[in-house]
């Protein structure tokens, strides 16, 4: 595990601006581990609930995109990192079907005062999308559980499928004597179609046969006829959990293949689950390089519903083989498309070392900013940081950075980079053969990552080396 730094996050951000030109951090942008950082805990994290934080002044989600509210009201910022509601499997699903997963923070009064929150014990609220309180949970003892929350939700998902299913079948009752009727009910069953996909199939293939027929774009959204609906509380829910976690472990432990058979033995026994599907997607991208594996799976869970987290992985990671493959302005907007789903670090690097390579360091700079914003406190974006930093002249800050965190296997590119920029060569091109020969287990990957050490910026005081042009000799570029 990465160790958290004391790195000066504010004297960074300052001098971010001053740094060269022409910079570009090649592999240095990290990935892998399902495109989201594994936090402070030694037990590995695989389901992550995409809280959207509704500071001061930020207005409450909305629909369509928001069928259900799940609000939860944290009173203070330790309580929210160390709570199981951001590792909950029921409510990370849920985000796939259009529950919004609103974090409010203290100072949004406005929230506070619309749902009556005063108390200093923590609380959930579960909303209808124009407001209206469905139910709450209050912590005991001031810890608020997932469980109880869960079972909230669930509790209001299967009262709505009730309803629903009772106006598909006065639908189809009415179909032969009052079309206009059934058509009615129909519809308000399709306005319902993210909440409950296989309802609104259905609902779409009974306004067919009345001759109504909906958006083929929005009917696409559900996914295929053939993906069963997510199996949140079936027998398969807590294997796939388990498969899981073993993938992860097998992926922190560089045991790729392992990790590609849990991987997909967990989509086999979830098809709809858009987790599993992140996970073997990333590792396809960014451990062994079978990116045609990699854009197939990506592609897959963009066509079923799935969570804003595990869509920010998959266009993310889209994002980035359509850079590496020369169409630059196609994998920019993949990349915008995955921070309007949701903000992950590792799209705000990869946009910083984009933008460093086209000579925009100030753009370049505020992506960075905006990567450290979101967890100041990640090691790797401090690491990620701790480059651009020793590039800005501020040589000592940086190394302390490359000491502290000499044994971490995964960040020997940017160890390696910040050395390089320092003006020692021999542990820069000892880290970068560790990067290539010991971090990396594929040759697909290690040729891909030469060539990015060879186009860097950050290295072109190692460029004309012989050493370095040996070490960097299967260097090559992946075409799409």
């Amino acid at each position: 595990m990465i160790r958290r730094l004391c790195l000066p996050v504010l004297l960074l951000a300052l001098l971010l601006p001053a740094l060269p030109v022409s910079a570009t951090c090649g592999g240095g942008g990290g990935g892998g581990v399902g495109g989201v950082a594994m936090g402070s805990s030694d037990v590995p994290i695989t389901y992550r609930v995409s809280w959207k934080v509704l500071g001061q002044g930020a207005e409450a989600p909305r629909a369509p995109e928001a069928a259900l509210i799940l609000y939860w009201f944290p009173t203070t910022p330790e309580e929210a990192k160390a709570s199981d509601l951001q590792t909950s499997r029921t409510l990370s699903l849920a985000g796939a079907r259009c529950v919004a997963m609103a974090l409010v923070t203290p100072d949004n009064q406005a929230l506070h005062t619309t749902f009556k929150v005063a108390g200093a014990a923590p609380i959930a609220v579960l909303a209808a999308a124009d407001g209206t309180e469905l139910g709450r949970v209050v912590a005991n003892d001031g810890n608020l559980q997932a469980r109880p929350v869960e079972k909230l939700l669930d509790s209001q998902i299967d009262k709505q499928e009730d309803t629903l299913d009772a106006l598909l079948d006065a639908a189809g009752k009415k179909a032969a004597k009052d079309h206009d009727g059934a058509v009615a009910d129909y519809q308000k069953v399709w306005e319902q179609r993210c909440l409950f996909p296989k309802l609104g199939k259905k609902a779409a293939k009974g306004l067919k046969k009345l001759g109504v027929t909906v958006e083929e774009a929005s009917l696409r959204q559900l996914g295929p006829d053939s993906l069963p609906e997510p199996d949140v509380r079936g027998l398969n829910a807590a294997k796939v959990e388990e498969v899981l976690k073993a993938g992860l472990a097998a992926e922190l432990g560089a045991r790729y293949r392992d990790a590609e058979r849990l991987y997909s033995k967990a989509v086999a026994f979830d098809p709809a689950d858009p987790t599993a599907l992140r996970f073997l997607g990333e590792l396809y991208r960014h451990q062994t390089g079978e990116w045609d594996k990699a854009r197939t799976v990506f592609e897959r869970l963009l066509a079923q519903p799935a969570d804003p987290i595990a869509r920010a992985v998959a266009m993310h990671g889209l994002g980035k083989m359509t850079i590496h493959a020369g169409r630059y302005a196609d994998g920019l907007a993949l990349f915008e498309k995955s921070l309007a789903a949701y903000p992950l670090p590792i799209t705000y690097r990869n946009l910083a070392v984009y933008w460093f390579s086209e000579k925009q360091e100030e753009k370049a700079a505020g992506f960075m900013r905006q990567a450290l914003a979101l967890d100041p406190q990640d090691g790797y974006n401090q690491i990620f940081s701790a480059v651009y930093l020793a590039a800005a002249g501020h040589k000592e800050e940086a190394e302390k950075v490359a000491m502290q965190n000499a044994s971490v296997l995964e960040a020997s590119y940017n160890l390696a980079a910040i050395w390089a920029q320092s003006g020692d060569r021999a542990k820069a091109m000892e880290l970068l053969r560790r990067h290539f020969y010991e971090y990396e287990k594929f040759d697909a990957v290690r040729g891909m990552e030469m060539q990015e050490a060879r186009d860097d910026y950050m290295f072109a005081s190692l460029h004309d080396d012989p050493q370095f042009i040996e070490l960097t000799k299967l260097a090559t570029r992946h075409k799409m």
